[in-house]
């Protein structure tokens, strides 16, 4: 492992790989009791997480303090709030926890309660991000969520009532059968409930999931790109319109009275991905980045355990990145912030290429401070994103 830079923001990511059932899209690294049976349990896990946390702060030198910590699967709010309780507990035993750190964990709503967000807030959580997908129980039955189309916005009160005041709500938008008066009734839900922060993702085919057999079987239709086009535009005009605006293209944080995402709704955690900070990822499958150095976690949770009792990471492999590994992420990340690519960042050919999108009216040039001048996506752009991307990359 390459020796970290100790000014450097520290975060931790915890993967919890439990399920109460796969949803037909996801292709994450999780499993349900039945696919488990009595190889691993919560408890085993914890057992694993705990490990996993004083070998990290053995081999990160200088006792760095944790900036953001986000709980993450899977389903963690499967755990209840004691067991989430817990697995915070487990952090401030290895790590020393950085002034305002941001602990975050996503939450299925139909496993929260008003006593759940109490036990998270009293246990020092900050954030809770909360998977709602839809207000449509028809969209929700082809992505076979189990929840019920308004436990999503009962959950984001309760976590309220019981003190949260940073909330997210994640919507996925272009699903088959979705109309556009189905996104609506989602918008309006979410804008209902006190939510300072909302994710939308358009619906993605992943190999190897249920939804990609459904969809090469004929049951359901390939999402259509200029349907996810034109429901990205409406959900950034109604956020925008609602007081929200876009700091990452599928993130959108509460506007302060300049219209800029107020520091305190930003995801700080997800905001070190896209940096390129370091983070180190505790949890069977999660992945690590440190010092130039990514490496991720043996997947089955049984066997993440059995390395850490024997006293080893559960490393099931890593990468050294290259200067090109570096730059060409740097391009990818940057690009989709607000904030924009510093345009120090790029070579003269890929300045070139900037300055033709800019021409395009994909890109703009926006004055910067340190770091100079920065290429930032227009509206059309955001719709363009990854092809802006690979075009200015090119060889």
């Amino acid at each position: 492992m390459a020796t970290a830079d100790q000014a450097r923001p520290l975060s931790l990511y915890i993967h919890v790989p439990f399920c109460a059932t796969r949803c037909g899209y996801c292709d994450f690294n999780t499993y349900t009791a039945g696919e488990l049976g009595s190889s691993s349990s919560p408890q085993s896990w914890l057992e694993g997480v705990r490990a996993e946390l004083d070998l990290a702060a053995a081999m990160l030198p200088g006792q760095r303090p944790v900036s953001t910590i986000f709980v993450g699967g899977g389903t963690p709010s499967l755990l209840g709030g004691d067991g989430l309780s817990d697995v915070l507990g487990a952090v401030r035993n290895s790590f020393t926890l950085a002034p305002g750190a941001e602990v975050t964990t996503e939450s299925n709503p139909e496993s929260t309660s008003p006593e759940f967000f109490a036990t998270l807030r009293e246990a020092g959580f900050t954030r809770i991000s909360l998977g709602m997908q839809s207000a449509a129980r028809h969209v929700l039955a082809v992505l076979e969520r189990t929840h019920t189309p308004g436990r999503a916005l009962e959950a984001a009160r309760e976590a309220a009532a019981a003190g949260f005041e940073h909330l997210n709500l994640d919507l996925i938008y272009g699903t088959p059968g979705e109309r556009d008066e189905d996104l609506h009734a989602s918008l309006d839900a979410v804008l209902s409930v006190p939510v300072d922060h909302v994710s939308a993702y358009a619906l993605i085919v992943e190999d190897g999931t249920a939804f990609a057999r459904k969809v090469r079987r004929g049951e359901v239709p390939m999402p259509d790109d200029d349907v996810l086009a034109a429901r990205y535009e409406m959900i950034d005009a109604r956020l925008t319109g609602a007081g929200m605006t876009w700091y990452e293209v599928s993130n959108w944080a509460r506007a302060d009275a300049a219209g800029r995402p107020e520091v305190e709704s930003v995801c700080r955690h997800n905001e070190a991905y896209w940096r390129s900070d370091d983070w180190w990822g505790l949890g069977p499958g999660a992945h690590s980045h440190v010092g130039g150095v990514r490496w991720w976690n043996q997947k089955h949770p049984a066997t993440y355990s059995a390395s850490l009792a024997g006293g080893s990471l559960p490393i099931g492999g890593q990468e050294l990145l290259t200067a090109q590994d570096r730059h060409t992420e740097t391009v990818m990340l940057r690009l989709r912030l607000r904030d924009g690519l510093p345009a120090a960042e790029l070579t003269g050919t890929e300045r070139r290429r900037a300055d033709a999108k800019v021409e395009r009216g994909l890109l703009r040039v926006v004055a910067g401070a340190d770091a100079g001048p920065a290429y930032v996506l227009t509206d059309a752009g955001r719709l363009l994103a990854d092809g802006i991307t690979r075009d200015l990359l090119v060889d």
